[in-house]
């Protein structure tokens, strides 16, 4: 059932828009269901460009989950570009669901999964171009339930006016709970809005309903406590966690298959969901505990059918630390057992440094061979062990020089800039690293090859042992990246560093408030869309509307906090706990003494 006036309406636009095909629905494995057929109808939002989104796994996850339930029409739509938002408005037309054209206000439920927190500007255009009012306050029975869940719902508090429900955890039992739970409670019709949401609130422990909670804070700005409006909703929320064998969550076997070109045009398999290790800059490696793996058996199986199923050319093995999965030489010699032979490669992103990343150049001689990505982070053994990532450097050196030998062509290496106690010889010790690594391509395969370092500007997230810390300034961090391009000598060697202005834009909107939803929503008001594209972010407009507004940004993002302060987000509470966090920031600020001592 496809609501073919819209899509008519629609399709006279799109010859006027950039990459019509990404709006136009319709891709090899889409799933279309006539909806009075269904029970219920829900819509993955990602607030991001399709590009981005139709390359996400957890999504391609949660729609091949919810459609392989026939009660449910589980549908996608993505943050239109600026050209189709446009043209949607002149012509008076919704944005919609790519499966049926059906109108984002239609559904009964959207989902929206919050992976950046730049991106939060296009919750509200999707919101509002798809006919479902911004605030929460202003919903009825008649428009769909709004949830939202991913990592940036691990600080629900700068959406709290737009999002009915946060989900904190793994989406794939909550999800469906929820869907089956918001329709049972429409179809009986004896509840008002507000207690169907509390229902649900109330019969779980990983849902939040900013509606039923007021934030009250001290003289200085500070939060003083998180005062609930009504007693049937608990006073903090737990994470949903897969209780199951991992193996008994399929995999996609069918993943859609974009008409456009994507930056991960690949079958993407999850292996692994969780990291043994503990670094304390890391939020995924505390809100994605416990670790849990697939077996080797499992993910072959699962890339086999995808393949069959798409024509895909790559397997990307995905995780957050792929060569600490258990069997990981068995499962790369398997893979390539399988897959040589049909001409189809294997990538492993996400690579740690450590004795397993030397076998990977043998393991994968037979491989497509562009690029070896590895995250070292930082370069010096002090401040590793400050942030708690104990690798090697002849683990990385030795990796690499087997990688050039063998082919590879290129290197790049992801760091950290502005961490807690960075030092000048921190800096140096990125420069030192790209460029030695550079020798060694020299040393190994007769000539120099490309040797990337891509130096990210530290943010310091919720949950994380650095959560009190304060973000580094301005000055400072464009000081730091001016000072490694310019010690950097080497032609082949490049330094990037992550856009700054973003950078500290991510940093007000993961550690703030209810306060900065307002200026979130004044600044969408004047125009800022696809603020996580270069060419689209206007940074000084955010910067005028939170002056004009009467918003301190450092108090949200260099502010450091004692440990005693009320967070906004502690209401949410993560796998180890508050006191384990405290006690790691409290062994950080040891170890940044002995440092300074030692300077």
């Amino acid at each position: 059932m496809i609501n073919a006036p819209l899509k008519e309406a629609v399709f006279r636009l799109l010859p006027r828009v950039k990459a019509p095909a990404q709006y136009s629905g319709g891709e090899l494995n889409s799933v279309v269901k006539d909806h009075r057929r269904v029970r219920g109808r829900m819509c993955l939002c990602f607030p991001d460009a399709y590009s981005i989104g139709t390359s996400h796994h957890g999504l391609q996850v949660l729609y091949t989950i919810m459609n392989d339930d026939p009660q449910w029409a589980c549908e996608r739509a993505f943050a239109p570009w600026q050209d189709l938002e446009a043209a949607l408005r002149r012509a008076g037309l919704p944005l919609y669901g790519l499966e049926t054209f059906t109108p984002l206000r239609d559904f009964d439920l959207l989902g929206f999964t919050l992976q950046y927190e730049v991106c939060y500007t296009n919750i509200l255009t999707m919101l509002d171009l798809g006919g479902v009012p911004l605030h929460a306050k202003d919903r009825t029975l008649d428009h769909p339930l709004v949830i939202a869940g991913g990592p940036g719902a691990q600080n629900p508090e700068v959406l709290a006016p737009f999002i009915d429900l946060f989900v904190i955890g793994d989406g794939e039992e909550s999800l469906p709970w929820v869907m089956d739970r918001w329709m049972t409670l429409k179809e009986n019709g004896a509840m008002s809005r507000a207690d169907m949401i509390a229902d649900i609130v109330g019969n779980t422990t990983w849902a939040y309903a900013p509606m039923f909670y007021e934030p009250e804070y001290h003289a200085d700005g500070t939060l003083a406590a998180m005062h609930r409006t009504r007693s049937d909703v608990p006073t903090e929320v737990l994470a949903c966690t897969i209780k199951k064998d991992f193996d008994a969550f399929p995999l996609p076997k069918r993943p859609i298959v974009s008409w456009v070109q994507t930056p991960h045009d690949r079958i993407a398999i999850e292996i692994m969901r969780g990291c043994p290790w503990q670094c304390r800059f890391c939020q995924s490696t505390v809100i994605k505990r416990p670790l849990r793996v697939r077996s080797v058996e499992t993910i072959v199986q699962a890339a086999l059918e995808s393949y069959h199923n798409t024509g895909y050319d790559e397997i990307s093995l995905l995780s957050l630390s792929t060569s600490d999965y258990p069997d990981f030489e068995e499962l790369v010699t398997k893979m390539h057992e399988v897959f040589t032979p049909l001409g189809v490669n294997v990538s492993l992103p996400s690579l740690r440094v450590n004795s397993h990343l030397r076998s990977v150049p043998r393991l994968m001689k037979d491989a497509r061979k562009s690029g070896l990505t590895l995250a070292p982070e930082v370069a010096r053994d002090d401040m590793r062990e400050q942030i708690r990532k104990p690798i090697k450097n002849d683990d990385l050196y030795d990796a690499c020089r087997e990688a050039f030998a063998n082919g590879w062509q290129k290197v790049k290496l992801y760091f950290l800039c502005g961490l807690p106690g960075e030092r000048v010889v921190d800096l140096d010790g990125i420069v030192d690293m790209a460029q030695r690594i550079a020798v060694i391509s020299k040393e190994a395969s007769g000539r120099y090859k490309e040797v990337t370092a891509s130096v990210s500007n530290f943010v310091p997230k919720p949950h994380t042992p650095y959560q009190w810390n304060g973000m580094q300034t301005r000055e400072y961090l464009r000081w730091a990246g001016d000072y490694m391009r310019k010690r950097n000598n080497m032609r082949s060697v490049k330094i990037k560093q992550h856009e700054v202005e973003c950078s500290l834009l991510e940093g007000i909107l993961t550690r703030g408030d209810r306060r900065v939803a307002v200026a979130l929503e004044e600044v969408w008001r004047r125009g800022a869309r696809m603020d996580g594209w270069r060419e689209c972010f206007q940074p000084e407009l955010w910067w005028q509307t939170f002056a004009d507004l009467g918003i301190d940004t450092a108090f949200y993002s260099q502010r450091a906090r004692p440990t005693d302060e009320r967070l906004p987000w502690d209401h949410v509470n993560v796998k180890k706990g508050r006191e384990y966090l405290e006690k790691e920031q409290n062994r950080s600020l040891l170890q940044l003494q002995v440092m300074a001592e030692a300077r």
